[in-house]
């Protein structure tokens, strides 16, 4: 039996593993947080990756878990509503966004009991040779398996060591964020209100009637905050910094923020690769093509990653042909989307006055939010029959 070590169990890991199992792969996970993690920001799952869940026997758990959002409100600088547009279409048919912890508590469920689990640690070193590749992980353990994945984020330490530093491959698009929850003291419920001016924005989720926001802080510079990226205490100090004297509930924010225990500070940025794997060793995910988080398809990515990597591996013949099919297979899609920075998917975060009139004027000619089932790169990923079978919903 094959053996493989997935490292990382966000969502491109435990899709993986779940795949590879049905085709009868012996999967190790494995994990640096001591249990799957459960909260995190709303996250969208769109077009073909709707597909892949329903095909995992998912969807309806994940269609319970719709978020409800019904108004999204834009502001002026000082707080006052330029626009309150309601949801179009029908949620209930079509994309889907829930906590991303209902998703990695769907996937997990799925694997666990067939899955091997290990939290708490993380990989140390790889030694690849033509007959597997040895693990050290970091609580001194020691294994050899057939083949590893690298599903551990965009700051993968698996790219790290097998394919070269991040800079190689990492292509920053000009801001800076903040995500974080906070106490909802502001009476909002099943809504999103945005606010920004040039070259700053903020937002606030209410994604129930629960006492928690998801508070969001976004930024522009021309260059990456380097120096902030590891150091908790400079991030905070950037972005406290960064919005002082703006209006709306933003200065509540930063108070908000410099108290928060789940503060997660990033750069949007994208990760692009010559090739996504080496050897016995292949990344899936945000580790091999982070699209960033502007174009809302991390998600449908990472599930979209999964399902033709393992594809790709139950039906080839050898690790070597199943790495070139499942680049052959995905890479224009990845391209696709990570194309959509380009043609504006930034516009909700515009840098100078002018921008900002424009993204206002188009906000003024609608009459609800559009969907985005519509868009060509959501959907354009041709799915080959499930590996190993499937549970379909």
């Amino acid at each position: 039996m094959t053996t493989v070590l997935i490292s990382g169990a966000s969502i491109a890991g435990p899709a993986l593993a779940y795949w590879l199992r049905r085709a009868g792969f012996a999967v190790t996970v494995v994990e640096k947080a001591d249990a799957p993690r459960d909260g995190g920001y709303p996250i969208d799952i769109r077009g073909s990756a709707v597909e892949i869940v329903r095909r995992m026997g998912i969807l309806p758990r994940l269609r319970d878990a719709h978020v409800d959002m019904r108004r999204a409100t834009f502001l002026h600088a000082d707080g006052s509503e330029l626009i309150s547009l309601t949801p179009g279409g029908d949620a209930g048919e079509g994309d889907l966004e829930v906590r991303r912890g209902d998703l990695t508590a769907s996937l997990y469920a799925l694997v666990r009991d067939d899955t091997e689990f290990l939290f708490g640690t993380s990989v140390d070193t790889f030694d690849q040779s033509a007959h597997g590749v040895d693990v050290t992980f970091r609580d001194g353990r020691q294994r050899t398996f057939d083949l590893v994945v690298g599903a551990d984020g965009m700051h993968s330490r698996t790219r790290a060591s097998v394919f070269g530093p991040e800079e190689r491959f990492h292509r920053y698009l000009g801001y800076g964020f903040a995500i974080f929850t906070m106490p909802n003291s502001f009476g909002m419920s099943h809504e999103l209100a945005v606010w920004a001016t040039p070259g700053r924005a903020a937002a606030l989720y209410a994604v129930g009637d629960d006492g928690e926001l998801h508070a969001f802080l976004n930024f522009h510079r021309p260059e990456p905050p380097s120096a902030a990226l590891r150091n908790p205490q400079a991030q905070r100090e950037l972005v406290a910094t960064t919005f002082a004297g703006a209006g709306w509930k933003v200065p509540a924010m930063v108070e908000a923020m410099r108290d928060a225990d789940d503060l997660f500070f990033d750069t949007a940025g994208q990760i692009r690769m010559p090739r996504w794997s080496n050897g016995r060793v292949a990344l899936a995910g945000d580790a091999a093509y982070a699209p960033s988080f502007l174009t809302g398809q991390g998600t449908s990515l990472a599930l979209a990653g999964a399902y033709l990597l393992g594809h790709a591996l139950a039906t080839e013949d050898d690790h070597t042909a199943a790495f070139a099919a499942y680049e052959r297979g995905l890479r224009p899609f990845v391209t696709l989307n990570q194309a959509l920075v380009d043609n504006g998917a930034a516009t909700l975060f515009p840098t100078t006055e002018r921008a900002l009139e424009q993204r206002n004027t188009m906000l003024r000619g609608l009459r609800t939010l559009p969907s985005a089932t519509a868009r060509p790169a959501h959907s354009a990923l041709v799915l080959p029959p499930p590996p190993g079978g499937a549970q379909d919903s």
